[in-house]
């Protein structure tokens, strides 16, 4: 006898699908900034228990930047091949086990392996869920929601902070504070088990030889070049303004949690930011805010300090959501590749300014020295300097937004 069998149904994306999709994203992108805020909060207890040196922990710390854009760049590239799924599966591998590796290699080398694998597994977040949330929603509506996924980021900051001191506290071991990155992870694969995935809206998305091309294009040259500057203008004073104003008598945790908070707050609005002034309009409005804030880290002292961290991050907290949507709004033929291209780059040019900044301070702190300054008043001179000097990447932003808001509208109205 023969059987018939129907054919199965074609999953659609419901709601509920969408919301588990999204929902999703955001614990994996929170799993992400628990293993950036949590490990920067155990370093003292991991070098103290391992025996450590400052540079060994460097070394470690520098596996996180390294997975991140390698596996960025991988996962844009084999997006639409392997889909977004198998790469979301695979950082779920990632976190997993380079989490428990953390907690139980005790040594040198299983922890750069385990530092690595976590930064892959971050990585493959971005690579994924960007064009993922971007194939799901359109216009503003995407805008809005690329924005309230990277609002995680920051919010998970905080969060990470928060319980790394209530755990060091509490006399918590390093090992202990690790478990807790596995809770998000195992709710994003919770979220995302057996749910459909979207397709590209752009048919020429799909295909990597149409992606080069529109990468080859003006429009998209100079978005990589400014995604240098904004990732630089974002991370370079938040790595280096604690040590610089905990001379000025201002609390540096304090003034990190005000910039992450005041971001994730401000991402959660950035879809009505964007309907209101366009994207291009919030990124130069955004530039000129960060111009002011670094200007104002350089110049100001004390309470101050804290005027010129909002101003801050109200000017940094719309860049990187809004990079990435104007590729996927303006230059969708780039497809996943170009989101991530443009994330990777933000993350190398980060870690290419780092040292350079760090020289800068070595150079300011002589110049200071060489006037009979010492102490916190040393400190805090070269220090402003230095931040008086990274004004030039916002200020340079200021001018190439508005070049670029006047070329998109350009093309708005030839359109």
């Amino acid at each position: 006898m023969v059987h018939f069998h129907p054919p199965s149904p074609i999953p659609i994306i419901t709601m509920n699908t969408e919301r588990r999709l999204f929902y999703g994203s955001c614990f994996a992108l929170i799993t992400t900034a628990l293993s950036f805020s949590i490990r920067a909060g155990i370093l003292g207890q991991l070098g103290a228990e391992l025996s450590f040196s400052a540079e060994q922990l460097g070394w470690i710390n520098s596996m996180w930047f390294l997975g991140f854009p390698i596996s960025m760049v991988i996962g844009g590239l084999v997006y639409h091949t392997v889909g977004p799924r198998k790469i979301m599966q695979f950082a779920f591998f990632a976190h997993a086990v380079g989490i428990v590796m953390t907690i139980y290699s005790g040594s040198f080398i299983g922890l750069l392996v385990s530092t690595l694998l976590i930064g892959l597994g971050n990585g493959c977040t971005e690579a994924a869920c960007n064009p993922m949330i971007a194939d799901t929603y359109e216009g503003v509506r995407m805008s809005k929601m690329l924005n309230r996924f990277h609002m995680w980021f920051p919010g998970g900051i905080v969060i990470g902070s928060l319980i790394s001191k209530f755990m060091t506290d509490a006399s918590f071991s390093w090992e202990a504070q690790i478990w807790v990155i596995l809770i998000p992870t195992l709710i994003y694969a919770w979220l995302f088990w057996g749910q459909k995935f979207p397709e590209a809206k752009v048919e020429e998305a799909t295909q990597v030889s149409k992606n080069f091309q529109a990468m080859l294009s003006p429009m998209f040259l100079f978005i990589f070049a400014c995604m240098a500057l904004t990732a630089i203008t974002e991370f370079g004073p938040q790595q280096w303004v604690g040590l610089i104003l905990s001379s000025s008598g201002a609390q540096p945790m304090l003034i990190l949690a005000l910039v992450t908070g005041l971001m994730a707050v401000a991402r959660y609005f950035g879809g009505d930011a964007v309907g209101k002034f366009s994207l291009t309009g919030v990124l130069l409005g955004s530039a000129v805010l960060a111009t002011i804030g670094v200007y104002l880290f350089s110049t100001q002292t004390g309470a101050m300090a804290y005027v010129a961290a909002i101003v801050y991050a109200l000017g940094i907290a719309y860049f990187w959501p809004n990079m990435i949507g104007f590729v996927a709004n303006k230059i969708p033929q780039s497809g996943a590749l170009g989101m991530s291209i443009v994330g990777a780059v933000g993350m190398f040019s980060s870690s290419i300014f780092q040292p350079i900044i760090g020289g800068w301070i070595d150079e300011d702190r002589g110049a200071a020295a060489a006037t009979g300054l010492t102490g916190d008043a040393l400190e805090l001179v070269a220090g402003q300097a230095t931040l008086g000097t990274m004004v030039i990447f916002p200020a340079i932003l200021v001018v190439l937004f508005t070049i670029l808001h006047f070329w998109v509208r350009k093309q708005e109205a030839t359109a």
